[in-house]
């Protein structure tokens, strides 16, 4: 047979490109009218398409070969219109996520969440038809047709951030129908180009003029988009989220005010702007001469700044500008201000609209990286987290780690402090958990009496945290007594607290039970934080153990929310309503993953209906190694893809560009790799054991080295950083391409051959959600190490060679 051209290849990059292009823009249209978490489903259904049309192309695989060329032309007008019509169901579906807590509604929510796999499952198995068909009419030519399915989805990936930046998220869907009408140009078939751009024309407007996309009721801009006299001044697209400046008469500085502020005669909060993004309110901004913070002594955040005087002051998280005015307010003589979100530190530094660029002041240097790159310019006398500064971008879930504490007190002057806000609107168990990282930091810090180096403020809402680097002594907690005092603030821990004695508490937060809601505290006022706060500082149990996990948070462990202990599902599921939506993503994975267990289970019996047609030729024996080794490389690569990203998004501080530096890189590089395939494939048991021992030593390099590497450049330019990223990832993903062609040049060009593509699509389906949980319940390094066990394996039960296949 002649070789393949470039012209044969590129529809499958082109419809490749597509394939992801669009998973990319279903999964922000579900981070934009939705909730992010439930964008994993999107991956759920993409990988569950692919894994179907294995099991349909290994049982007639023969009807297909046959029919082959006709179906790879028409099928790019048939894609066009299956995403289309998709797409526009999909927009019309009433998935309520809150419903789906509430006992009483989450039935009919189930019904719409099987119609997302409906209507979305057509075009994702069409994409995998097409790249079976592919598989199979090529078969001599495995790694170059894998090569180009690799580098057009790592080009797909690129084409949909780069369209995140001109185009709304509801319309990325339509742009992207294009390189499949693209495909289609490249048929000689009569017909087939006119009926493929009609589909296109005809796909474009449904999503362009038919869509009902647009924000739930429950996003939080809902209310204040549609109250009278609303305003959108602004609207941003970036590949990070969709921006809106609003102005409304509901938009106040978020903070923690004392209810005494009137008797401290300090002014209220002022009227502000409100910045969204994907329909979460990320910040308050000033309004034109509104950076008023005449209220900061009646806040929670002030309580150090009376500790201290006139503190030098790192500042994470400038909340539009507001914890800037407030720190200056309260007397602080310098500010090194890092904001990692790109928009607000361009406001910042720019303005916006009508919002004022930060007026100049020598005393202000803003920076864009993050809080523990900023540590190295200390001595401070004040690490000061904004209470905001966690929501405003996913990677900042690393600042409040027991290393990054650690940084922070080594970065202090003698007797400085590091304030850390928590959240208790949802669970007082978050600060629960954050004494035991603080406990962790303290003494990863070198200091061994942490109950001493620990003071608790909380109002109602939230909790202060304090830490310093010298013991918290009897002037400080009586400064900080006066201080809770005079605004109906509680203590919840004081060195000397354990001594006992008559305590007033102003905001009754009493212990209540998980398992039954039921409330354990006795009569009167409670504290919860008070009542579990010297266990957990002295490294003892805590009661609330049982039902939250409280293991601390660390750089390979970062994650603030998730306290579940998922081993208490039956609780949790018991308990639904009463969980905050910050919980729901670990249940979403639980949920993909029971979905990706039956889907991998079908895909590994159905094709055995087929008989003999399914077999490799080295019997049924073979077979099963086969099976075992294209399960193990689909569970595998995303294992490393997922630990990759997480430790990009620590590198560049940035979820968003980790995430697409590391697919678009992993993709084109192991699309080359499975491009050099073809050279080793006389030799393919050599060449797989190679790349098991390059995949072994890279993993083993990067656990022993790669944090440290990331820690002593942090400081670092972004675009040097990225290229480091690239650098780290490159060599692994070479070597991640060879060993999928590698194995099917071993088991000959029949059903075996879809089957393949099938297994490694359906287990792909389970190590997504796999890998989250290892990752939340573990650590990412756990990843990587089931990483190597499973390509371990899969070089154990490599296929063997089988009579007919050419070497």
């Amino acid at each position: 047979m002649p070789r393949l051209s470039v012209a044969g290849l590129l529809p499958l990059f082109l419809v490749s490109a597509a394939l992801v292009g669009i998973q990319i823009a279903l999964t922000r249209y579900f981070a934009v009218a939705k909730w992010s978490e439930y964008g994993y489903w999107v991956i759920s259904i993409v990988l569950a398409g692919f894994a179907l049309s294995g099991v349909v192309m290994a049982l007639a695989r023969d009807w297909f070969a046959a029919r082959g060329r006709v179906l790879l032309d028409w099928l790019p007008a048939f894609l066009i219109l299956a995403a289309a019509i998709g797409f526009h169901f999909v927009a019309e579906n009433p998935f309520n996520p809150l419903q789906l807590q509430n006992p009483a509604t989450f039935q009919g929510q189930l019904w719409n969440i099987a119609g997302y796999y409906l209507v979305l499952l057509p075009f994702f198995c069409g994409g995998g038809v097409y790249i079976s068909l592919y598989f199979i009419l090529n078969d001599r030519e495995i790694g170059r047709v894998y090569g180009y399915d690799l580098t057009g989805a790592g080009a797909g990936s690129l084409l949909g951030l780069a369209l995140m930046w001109w185009l709304h998220p509801f319309m990325l869907l339509p742009a992207l129908l294009v390189p499949l009408a693209l495909a289609a140009l490249f048929t000689t078939r009569r017909w087939v180009r006119p009926v493929t751009l009609a589909a296109l024309a005809a796909g474009v407007a449904l999503g362009v003029f038919g869509s009902a996309a647009r924000f739930n009721d429950y996003k939080s801009i809902y209310a204040p988009l549609n109250v009278p006299d609303s305003r959108v001044l602004a609207e941003l697209r970036r590949p990070r989220g969709l921006y809106h400046l609003l102005e409304n008469f509901t938009e106040r500085v978020d903070t923690d005010l004392s209810n005494n502020a009137g008797m401290l005669g300090v002014p209220g909060p002022p009227g502000t702007l409100g910045l969204y993004r994907d329909g979460n309110r990320l910040a308050a901004v000033p309004k034109p001469g509104g950076l008023d913070a005449g209220y900061a002594p009646a806040t929670l955040a002030a309580l150090p700044y009376q500790m201290l005087a006139r503190p030098r002051v790192l500042l994470a998280g400038a909340s539009g500008g507001f914890r800037i005015a407030e720190a200056l307010a309260l007397g602080a003589a310098s500010l090194v201000v890092v904001e990692p979100e790109p928009v607000l530190l361009g406001i910042l530094r720019h303005g916006l609209g009508e919002v004022p660029a930060l007026p100049a002041d020598p005393r202000i240097r803003l920076r864009g990286d993050s809080p523990i790159a900023a540590a190295a310019d200390g001595p401070y006398d004040l690490v000061d987290i904004s209470l905001d500064f966690l929501d405003t971008a996913e990677a900042n879930s690393t600042a409040f780690a027991a290393e990054a504490l650690a940084t922070y007190l080594q970065a202090l002057a003698p007797g400085g402090i590091v304030s850390i806000p928590v959240s208790i609107r949802e669970f007082p168990a978050y600060a629960v958990r954050m004494l035991a990282t603080a406990r962790q930091g303290l003494l990863a810090a070198g200091i061994a009496d942490v109950p001493a180096h620990v003071l608790v403020v909380r109002s109602a809402w939230n909790v202060r945290i304090l830490l310093s680097n010298r013991a918290f002594d009897a002037g400080r907690v009586a400064t900080a007594k006066a201080f809770a005092d005079a605004r109906s603030f509680d203590l919840s821990w004081f060195p000397g607290m354990e001594a006992g004695g008559p305590r007033e508490i102003y905001n009754d937060l009493p212990s209540v039970s998980f398992a039954d809601g039921a409330v354990t505290s006795g009569a009167g006022a409670h504290d919860a934080i008070a009542d579990e706060a010297l266990a957990v500082l002295r490294g003892e149990a805590s009661l609330a153990v049982d039902a939250f996990d409280l293991a601390p948070i660390t750089y390979d462990r970062p994650f603030f929310y998730a306290v579940l202990r998922l081993d208490h599902l039956g609780t949790i599921i018991r308990r639904l309503e009463l969980l905050p939506q910050a919980e729901i993503g670990p249940l979403v994975n639980v949920a993909v993953l029971g979905q990706a267990m039956v889907i991998a289970l079908l895909v590994l019996v159905l094709p055995l209906l087929g008989g003999r047609r399914v077999r490799t030729g080295a019997g049924w024996g073979g077979t099963a190694r086969a099976v075992l080794y294209f399960s193990c490389l689909g569970l595998g690569f995303l294992f490393i893809e997922m630990f990759l990203i997480e430790r990009a998004s620590f590198w560049l501080n940035d979820r968003s560009a980790g995430f697409a530096l590391v697919l678009t890189g992993m993709l084109i590089c192991s699309g080359l790799g499975s491009m050099l395939s073809g050279r080793f494939a006389p030799v393919a048991a050599s060449a797989s054991l190679v790349c098991t021992a390059i995949i072994v030593v890279w993993a083993a390099v990067v656990l022993v080295f790669l944090q440290d590497l990331m820690l002593a450049t942090l400081g670092l330019p972004w675009l040097v950083r990225a290229v480091l990223v690239l650098a780290v990832a490159a060599p692994v993903s070479v070597a991640l391409g060879l060993p999928f062609p590698l194995g099917l040049s071993r088991v000959g060009s029949g059903g075996f051959l879809p089957w393949a593509w099938g297994l490694n699509g359906a287990f792909s389906v389970v190590s997504t959600p796999l890998a989250n949980l290892t990752a939340i319940g573990f650590g990412y390094d756990r990843v990587l190490l089931c990483a190597l066990v499973l390509y371990v394996t899969a070089w154990l039960s490599f296929p063997r060679r089988q009579s007919g296949v050419p070497t």
